[in-house]
């Protein structure tokens, strides 16, 4: 079998689970308790299916950091494809295929969204071996998800010719039904839900691309040529992949090619996408409540209970999803909660930051989370990764004091550098140059107190940056 290079879709805002989930901080990234998250979860599954080598990831330029910080901690190496703007999944998958499809190998590609949970590893990695065999015969291969009941939230896949025991042609693609349209194929059989999943060769998908969507083939063919690559992340060309229309896969491709074909898969899946399906996807308690985080229930049943921040407390309420960010609180009726969308729409028009900005933000060097925001001062938790450092850089309109919670610091601090270990501080005046690093080989964890008339993220000079970083 050749190998299988898992590509991993990690688009999307994610803006049905805010406010867990942000716009710079999408749900694929959200902490699950135990430092898991949907990627790392994505990721450490596709590195443990048979036949399979690093990954390529595809994301945002915004997301950039986050994907790096989780590969990180995963401890798994992989090629990380930029996205100046999304594009939808074909011209997505479209530029993994085309940095594949430069070597001499012809590797398989199993294509993954980065925010999907499935129940049964040894199941999956079975659909997956049997769509390599047909992959490697030729077909463009997706995976149908064995149907729960007449779900109307997924696309469903009809089964057609049968292929061996490997799995069926595709008969056709059927779009998001009614329930009754639902319940009538679940009766007549060979039906499964799409699950977005994918599998084939690199080749071949540029091919069929080519065949029926020859604009996106071109526009992703011009910002694969004209790309540049830093080492850390690869960039296609901006005015190139922006010309690329914004289709998926299964418009682009899936529903005219004739080499489609389904693997069924007989796993507990879901893409997520709602509180309702983290409710459902959880682990009730007697009452029928999920708990997630510090939470005391009195009298309460069929609730979604998720605290990050605090302690969340509630008596006598039924079927409700209560969910606690350190900025924002989401109350809603569990079967009302697709209307969140409607919140963040009035967020988006009012320009609040509470519909972009998640108050953990990732770093090339670390991480911080703003703790405390008040007129005139702001309190941050930074944490630099060993051997990491920030840039050297000055502020106009504050000052800022650093106290070293854990590990060494290395501080510029104007014409002076010197270290400072736990429990020692240092203060850094209005228009002072200034630069932190993490000399040591555990992770630097600083609280930082800022004061001044304007303490925007915009108001920073750089002088010096390792990371190529401007303004």
């Amino acid at each position: 079998m050749p190998d299988i290079v898992p590509v991993i879709l990690c688009g999307g805002s994610g803006t049905r689970l805010w406010p867990l989930s942000r716009e710079t901080y999408p749900k694929q990234f959200v902490d699950l308790g135990d430092e898991r998250t949907l990627f790392k979860d994505t990721v450490l599954r596709a590195r443990r299916a048979p036949e399979s080598v690093e990954p390529i990831i595809v994301c945002n330029e915004a997301h950039r950091f986050y994907v790096t910080a989780e590969l990180y901690a995963s401890g798994v190496h992989g090629k990380i494809l930029l996205e100046p703007a999304p594009r939808n999944t074909a011209p997505a998958i479209a530029l993994a295929a085309f940095a594949l499809a430069a070597g001499e190998d012809d590797p398989l590609m199993l294509v993954l969204p980065s925010d999907h949970a499935i129940d049964n590893e040894s199941t999956f990695f079975d659909g997956v071996a049997r769509a390599a065999k047909l992959a490697a015969r030729g077909h463009i291969v997706t995976f149908g998800i064995e149907p729960t009941g007449p779900e109307t939230g997924f696309g469903y896949i009809e089964q057609g010719e049968s292929l061996g025991t490997e799995g069926f042609k595709v008969a056709r693609f059927v779009e998001k039904p009614s329930l009754e349209v639902a319940a009538s194929m679940l009766s007549q059989g060979g039906f499964s839900w799409n699950s977005g999943m994918f599998l084939f060769r690199a080749s071949v998908y540029l091919k069929e691309l080519e065949r029926y969507a020859p604009q996106i083939y071109a526009s992703c063919r011009t910002a694969w040529a004209e790309r540049k690559d830093d080492g850390a992340f690869c960039r296609p060309d901006n005015a190139a992949f922006l010309s690329s229309p914004s289709d998926s896969i299964d418009y682009a491709v899936m529903e005219h090619t004739d080499l489609a074909a389904v693997v069924p898969l007989h796993t507990g899946w879901s893409d997520l996408g709602s509180w309702e399906a983290f409710y459902q996807a959880g682990q009730p308690d007697d009452c029928g409540n999920v708990c997630s985080g510090d939470v005391m229930a009195e009298g309460s049943e069929g609730c979604y209970f998720n605290a990050n921040h605090r302690l969340v407390t509630a008596i006598g309420v039924r079927d409700l999803v209560v969910v606690e960010t350190q900025d924002a609180v989401l109350v809603a009726p569990r079967d009302q909660v697709q209307d969140v969308k409607k919140i963040v729409g009035r967020l988006q028009r009012d320009q609040r930051a509470e519909c972009k900005q998640h108050p953990l933000v990732y770093r090339p060097w670390g991480s911080y989370e703003t703790l405390v925001m008040d007129g005139r001062f702001q309190v941050k938790r930074i944490i630099v990764n060993p051997g990491a450092e920030l840039s050297l850089q000055m502020h106009h309109h504050r000052a800022e004091h650093w106290v070293v919670v854990n590990g060494t610091a290395e501080v510029t601090n104007g014409n002076e550098v010197r270290l400072f270990s736990e429990n020692q501080s240092t203060y850094i005046p209005v228009g002072t140059k200034h630069r932190l690093k993490n000399p040591g080989v555990i992770p630097l964890v600083l609280i930082e107190i800022q004061s001044g008339a304007y303490l925007g993220e915009d108001d920073i000079v750089r002088f010096a940056d390792v990371y190529g970083r401007e303004g």
